[in-house]
Order: C-alpha cells, then sequence, then structure tokens
C-alpha cells in the first residue's frame, strides 16, 4: 500500500475526532496530531485502535506512544504492512 493511500484512510479515522477544521484541510506528514488537529489524547487511543482495525496490524505500547504527527502514524502502519 503507498504511502498516499495509508494518508487517506489515516484521514478518514481522524477525521471524527479533529476539533481544528482548518488544520484538517491543510494536513500534510508534519501535521501534529494533538497540537494541529486539537485531538483530545484520550481519544488517541481510540484512534490507534482504529488503526489496527483498518490495517489489520497490532501497535505496542511503545509505537502508540511515538505517534505525534500524520507522518508517525503514517510510518508506523507502512512498516507494518509491507
Amino acid at each position: 500500500m503507498e504511502r498516499s493511500e495509508i494518508l487517506n484512510k489515516v484521514k478518514e479515522i481522524l477525521e471524527p475526532y479533529v476539533k481544528n477544521e482548518e488544520a484538517f484541510g491543510n494536513i500534510n506528514e508534519d501535521t501534529s496530531i494533538l497540537d494541529d488537529l486539537q485531538v483530545n489524547s484520550a481519544r488517541l487511543v481510540d484512534i490507534i485502535l482504529a488503526f489496527e482495525d483498518e490495517f489489520d496490524i497490532e501497535v505496542d505500547d511503545e509505537a502508540a506512544d511515538q505517534v505525534g504527527t500524520i507522518g508517525d502514524a503514517i510510518e508506523l502502519i507502512h512498516g507494518q504492512i509491507n
């Protein structure tokens, strides 16, 4: 799966949790999930679980703690499915 395909799926998963619609409209790999998109940190757990379901992967706690940006999420997913 290409990184662009992963990005599109990540965006779909994130959309319901995003509080900053403007930042979401300009999303890129450097976008911070917590700071730029203003996703509640408690919701990040739900997002990681959705990644696991969508991509059929397992994300351990240490890896989940490393997901801060969109690029981090893509790298995590890309590394496990390819």
